[in-house]
């Protein structure tokens, strides 16, 4: 099969859609043909040696988490799914492959018509916004702010919020702004003297703060009087350690009742889930999507298209060149 591995770290160049032997199920596993596999900046860092000493490589080493695709074997003694069934899943470092081989406990079900992309997010992105969530605890009436709230994360995350009957305050650039509003979440524009727009935005104060950014949101959360159990931040770990606030994520809300709770919502209509790009599984492909992961510009979520598509792929081109957003929020 064909499958991303990278042999020594670096930047998106030293990414390969390779052929590598195909897995086989053992027993209690599935195998899943993988139809869509996400992307997310977290594989960067894993890629380029950053996080070494907490989830060193591999070599050569897989790529890819969350996934959705549909079960083609099953082994011995396994139960809950079936040849055919549609699928969503999550497997660290192996998703972005032709084939994935997994306990059938790490699969939820695919709501019919849910699209692939869509469905391809929800374990990794949906599941960290979920767990963001449920640490800031958003009650009825009161204002939370998300930071890089058009981003893969940010976009559940505000939603979410809103959900639970909050007024969600969403840091973006101006590009963002109406697609946020359209969802009901109030844009302010990130960077420079942020706090202050922000007082102007919620002049009874704000409740709670979820950071999928960095970039000083924490301090600015802290400097607002937003308590430090009602933050989470995704990247910031030294505000984590300075300030005692939530570091939620993935692993918090990594169980399949939590991605079919997310999956209803989204075939449902309570939350959308923009896709900004979908790539072939090519290797030009395939580096040109962390490429552009890396700029952190983005509505929503970069996705794989592994398997042949139905629908037409726009062709690969020059990356579309924007003006670098700077400061806290940038999405």
């Amino acid at each position: 099969m064909r499958a991303v591995r990278f042999t020594r770290y670096g930047g998106p160049e030293v990414l390969d859609v390779a052929e590598v032997p195909s897995p086989a199920p053992a027993a209690g596993e599935v195998l899943v043909a993988v139809v869509a596999a996400a992307t997310n900046p977290g594989e960067i860092g894993i890629r380029e040696g950053r996080y070494a000493a907490m989830w060193p490589a591999h070599f050569p080493e897989g790529q890819g988490n969350d996934f959705a695709g549909y079960v083609v074997e099953t082994g011995e003694a396994t139960s809950g799914f079936q040849v055919g069934d549609e699928v969503i899943g999550f497997a660290p470092r192996r998703a972005q492959a032709e084939y994935v081989a997994l306990g059938a406990q790490r699969l939820a079900p695919k709501p019919a018509g849910l699209p692939w992309e869509v469905a391809a997010t929800v374990a990794g992105a949906g599941a960290t916004a979920w767990a963001s969530v449920a640490a800031v605890d958003p009650q009825a009436g009161e204002t939370i702010v998300v930071s890089a709230a058009a981003g893969g994360v940010g976009i559940y995350a505000a939603q979410l919020a809103r959900l639970r009957g909050a007024d969600v305050i969403g840091t973006c650039g101006a590009a963002n702004f109406e697609r946020l509003a359209a969802l009901g979440i109030r844009p302010v524009h990130y960077g420079p003297d942020l706090a202050r727009r922000l007082r102007d935005l919620a002049p009874g104060g704000i409740d709670g703060f979820i950071d999928t950014f960095g970039g000083g949101n924490v301090a600015t959360a802290i400097d607002l009087g937003v308590l430090p159990q009602r933050i989470n931040t995704l990247i910031d770990h030294e505000a984590v350690r300075r300030f005692g606030v939530h570091s939620e994520a993935q692993e918090q809300a990594d169980t399949p009742e939590v991605w079919s709770a997310l999956a209803a919502l989204i075939a449902r209509g309570e939350i959308s889930v923009p896709i900004a790009d979908v790539y072939r599984f090519t290797t030009d492909h395939v580096r040109q999507a962390y490429h552009d992961v890396g700029t952190r510009r983005v509505t929503g979520k970069r996705v794989l298209r592994i398997a042949p598509s139905p629908e037409p792929v726009a062709p690969l081109g020059d990356p579309v060149q924007h003006e670098v957003p700077q400061g806290p929020g940038a999405v």
